[in-house]
């Protein structure tokens, strides 16, 4: 219990962390951000349920007024932007990375990088494009446009989270609690 609770909070750091590598701003006012990759990694690393409490745990924290987002945002008005859709799709997009990462009977380097495409590709877009439809008062297919941009950057981040998630089961294969 106390390892996972100190693998959750970690994680969740490493979220924050990463929100520190400068956005990149696009008109939708959805920011290219290495943040995504850390919740790819929490699902990888950490398995389903706990990569989904780590990113909940940095949402907390987030929503609760820390400035922990790219950029320096944070408190409850990021939920009235156009990137509501990604926040609420953070934890999701872990929990399947994790699932996917944990059922799939491949090498782990590849299974990981499945997982982080699936959850954080395509769930994350997905519920990203519904956010930003609604935000932005722009059709799916509009929305999905906006979105576009960022599949290059997040296929680059899966296929780095499935390098990483390799690296670790093989310096350290306790700390991979997917495969645990």
């Amino acid at each position: 219990m106390e390892r996972s609770l100190t693998h959750i909070a970690l994680f969740a750091a490493l979220i924050a962390v990463l929100g520190l590598v400068p956005k990149i701003d696009l008109a939708s006012g959805v920011p290219i951000t290495a943040q995504s990759l850390g919740v790819m990694l929490c699902g990888t690393v950490l398995g389903a349920r706990r990569g989904a409490l780590a990113v909940s745990l940095f949402l907390l924290v987030t929503l609760a007024g820390l400035p922990l987002l790219s950029g320096g945002r944070g408190g409850l008005g990021v939920l009235a932007s156009p990137t509501v859709g990604y926040l609420i799709g953070f934890p999701i997009a872990a929990f399947v990375a994790g699932l996917v990462t944990t059922q799939l009977r491949a090498p782990v380097g590849i299974a990981a990088a499945i997982g982080a495409a699936l959850g954080g590709i395509v769930v994350l877009n997905a519920l990203g494009i519904v956010g930003m439809s609604l935000m932005l008062d722009k059709t799916l297919a509009e929305a999905a446009l906006l979105a576009a941009p960022f599949l290059i950057g997040d296929s680059l981040k899966a296929v780095l989270a499935g390098l990483v998630t390799q690296a670790i089961a093989k310096a350290r294969p306790e700390a991979l609690l997917s495969r645990a």
